[in-house]
């Protein structure tokens, strides 16, 4: 069985573009839609959180799967991603974009001149298949790309989140990722250092526009002033 998680804090962020990849899961691809990779995971919080055109949506979505060896659990979000694949054995993981790329249908928005440089994040390093996925649509996209040098496997940035605690799940369910693979990473900083790291992060950017694809980048990109878009926000645009 194939499933999608559409992502608490994703969901929770972006109620609307939630909402458009939702539909477009559910009509394009018919797959079951679940709203986490962990059972039982802060539902009551979430649901509250919640607000239009996603929360009636979100009250009707299973908390999660249940899982069997040889499920792919496609997501939006790194985090499930890690999660579902490490925790629960025998399950695969991959991403939203290359379930976007292998539908032959696929309308694409124009960008033509829209000129960006790629932030890749630090929960997805070791997903090659996932980072061209990225430049691949931003391809089709006709979007000029530049790359970090600091790309694909070598970068050590997730935004802000790096630099406060993490879930205390996180560790335990996925271990390889959030525990023995991140050594000093999410140590607590103010909300003032973590705006100042940003700040001083961003400024290699010189003004350009920045594409990530992951909602905690994203949120770190805005915080240091960056003019960022997360890769749904082009893919799935309003109206």
């Amino acid at each position: 069985m194939n499933y999608y998680i559409a992502s608490c804090v994703f969901s929770e962020r972006h109620a609307a573009l939630s909402e458009r990849i939702i539909h477009y899961i559910s009509e394009r691809h018919h797959l079951p839609i679940v709203r986490c990779c962990t059972r039982r995971y802060k539902v009551k919080e979430f649901e509250d959180k919640m607000v239009e055109p996603v929360k009636d949506i979100w009250a009707s979505l299973p908390d999660s799967a249940q899982w069997n060896e040889g499920d792919i659990a496609y997501s939006i979000c790194h985090n499930c991603c890690n999660i579902a694949e490490e925790s629960q054995r025998g399950v695969s993981a991959m991403s939203i974009w290359e379930l976007v790329l292998a539908d032959k249908d696929f309308q694409y928005p124009d960008y033509s001149g829209m000129d960006v440089v790629i932030q890749d994040c630090w929960r997805s390093k070791e997903r090659h298949v996932e980072q061209l996925a990225v430049r691949e649509l931003l391809h089709k996209m006709k979007i000029q790309y530049n790359e970090l040098p600091e790309n694909f496997g070598k970068t050590r940035f997730c935004g802000n989140s790096l630099y406060r605690p993490q879930p205390t799940r996180n560790p335990k369910l996925a271990p390889k990722y959030y525990k023995d693979g991140a050594q000093g990473l999410f140590q607590p900083h103010s909300l003032e250092e973590q705006a100042a790291i940003m700040k001083d992060y961003c400024q290699r950017f010189n003004d350009k526009a920045v594409v990530c694809y992951c909602h905690y980048c994203l949120e770190g990109l805005e915080m240091g002033g960056a003019k960022a878009f997360h890769i749904a926000q082009l893919l799935f645009p309003q109206g």
